[in-house]
């Protein structure tokens, strides 16, 4: 049977499985303002940026702490829709929604709403420790909010603070799972296992594995940052875990042209993946999961074919690892799917699903039968936010209501069709326009000249960002709609041109 999409950009097997929006209800969504009536309609720029009153805020700040990050001082208050204004009342087409982390923009009428309701009040004013002190409703909520979207094959959650802990926290739950899998016999209280793990011994602290690919991030604490390859900065003077680093495929664009060299990139990436599984296990540190990014978004908006990512499920399979999908930055909608690797059509859910930004709150979903079987295993003090449920639950109603999936494959068609245009123009400048989704980005011939790109679109009020050796990447919220991919693309010509003439 035909496979249809509904409205939140899943795959449905029977017509009418679901809601759909028919053709031209979804246009005329598309041509909506889904964001603030108030949103500003074009940028307004009166100073440089950083402006004057930026660079006094960044003076105090750095009496405080480290300010190297900082970009400008954002007015939140003033933000409207699609629109940053900073500290100088500048007016920013905001590309990038604080680093991809913005499902609806900014000051959005459905999450003030929900944040002014008077039933919300109490989860704001006392904050629980949810693994011990979970609200009435706190049940509920999780089946409002992360399990209205759980990735297919997925009825389990488990709620954290950020990207980085939802990921360090899968760690363990693959680890325990995994010794579970493989002990010789069950744990009684004089196993040697609790008196070794207290002094990080074999067998209770054992020698296990996470396989991780060149390229990737997946957060900054210990285990994550351990898998972390992208950039050596990240890392630097930090331990790190001795675990197997595979090779991500690098891909040739435009990819209709290397489809034979793309095909063997890709077999070698998954040949060598298998054959460092191997050696682990072979050297007594086997691997007891596999995380991979559907997108490597810090490490230069890397892709890979959908086959490739099928082929390692089954390698997973082959050498007893979990798999570990990373929809941290790729995760609510940003592809094109609610999870980008829905797109895979993998024949079953991965083992583990992790996500933050755009989902509000960090987490991962997991398959029945790998929840760690004690209690207080897999746990910290606030275990999440359940303010941060109540605004998801709004964001995922204005999806849904809105088709705001469809919003982003339409607008991304758009603003992807506009770079390849422009790489066209302008090949000393911009080459490799890829994406999915709003999710696309582009490289320039090297570090210098993207980061003259990024400063110049800012000072005609776009706010971009960078990532990789010398790409520029697009995150923008799923309220971005054609007219803004519009907006951006005339002001990025604008720019190349005069970078060309001078």
């Amino acid at each position: 049977m035909a496979m249809a999409l509904c409205v939140i950009g899943r795959r449905c097997s029977a017509v009418g499985a679901c809601t759909r929006m028919s053709q031209s209800l979804v246009q005329s969504l598309c041509r909506a303002n889904f964001s603030n009536a108030s949103e500003f309609t074009e940028p307004v720029m009166k100073t440089a940026v950083p402006g004057p009153r930026s660079k006094e805020l960044l003076a105090e700040l750095n009496e405080i702490q480290q300010t190297g990050t900082v970009a400008f001082f954002v007015d939140y208050e003033r933000s409207k829709g699609n629109f940053v204004v900073d500290a100088d009342s500048n007016v920013l087409l905001d590309t990038f929604a604080q680093i991809s982390s913005l499902p609806l923009g900014y000051n959005h009428p459905a999450v003030l709403a929900a944040l002014s309701k008077p039933s919300n009040l109490a989860t704001l004013a006392s904050r629980p420790a949810l693994g011990v002190f979970p609200s009435v409703d706190y049940a509920q909520l999780l089946e409002n909010s992360l399990l209205s979207v759980a990735p297919a094959g997925h009825s389990e959650v488990t709620t954290m603070m950020c990207g980085t802990c939802s990921n360090e926290n899968c760690f363990k739950s693959a680890f325990i799972q995994y010794m579970d899998k493989h002990r010789e016999s069950p744990l009684s209280p004089d196993s040697p296992e609790f008196e070794t793990a207290l002094i990080n011994k074999p067998p209770g602290s054992p020698n296990l594995s996470v396989l991780s690919f060149m390229g990737a991030f997946h957060g900054r604490a210990l285990a994550t940052l351990s898998c972390t390859h992208s950039k050596p900065i990240h890392k630097l003077d930090i331990p790190a875990f001795d675990w197997p680093i595979a090779p991500f495929p690098r891909l040739r664009y435009p990819l209709e042209e290397f489809t034979r060299e793309n095909q063997a990139e890709e077999r070698s990436c998954l040949e060598q993946t298998e054959d460092l599984m191997a050696s682990a296990r072979k050297n007594g540190v086997p691997v007891a999961a596999v995380i991979i990014e559907p997108i490597q978004a810090e490490g230069g908006d890397n892709h890979a074919s959908h086959e490739f990512f099928r082929e390692l499920q089954q390698i997973c399979k082959r050498q007893g690892a979990f798999l570990i999908v990373d929809e941290v930055q790729t995760g609510c909608g940003a592809t094109g799917y609610m999870w980008a690797h829905e797109a895979w059509d993998l024949p079953e859910s991965p083992d583990y699903v992790t996500f933050a930004k755009k989902m509000l709150i960090g987490g991962y979903y997991n398959r029945k039968g790998v929840r760690p079987k004690e209690a207080y295993r897999i746990f910290n003090t606030w275990m999440g936010d359940p303010v941060r449920l109540v605004l998801l639950e709004a964001v995922l109603g204005e999806i849904k209501q809105r088709n705001l999936i469809q919003n982003v494959r339409e607008t991304g068609e758009v603003l992807l069709a506009g770079l390849k245009e422009l790489q066209a123009r302008y090949p000393s400048l911009l080459h490799s326009a890829r994406g999915a989704g709003t999710f696309c980005a582009v490289d320039c011939p090297d570090a210098a000249t993207r980061d003259k790109l990024i400063g110049k679109l800012r000072n005609k009020g776009f706010q971009t960002g960078g990532t990789g050796n010398a790409a520029i990447r697009f995150r923008p919220s799923l309220i971005f709609q054609p007219k803004h991919a519009h907006m951006f693309l005339d002001g990025f010509e604008a720019v190349l041109k005069e970078v060309t003439e001078s």
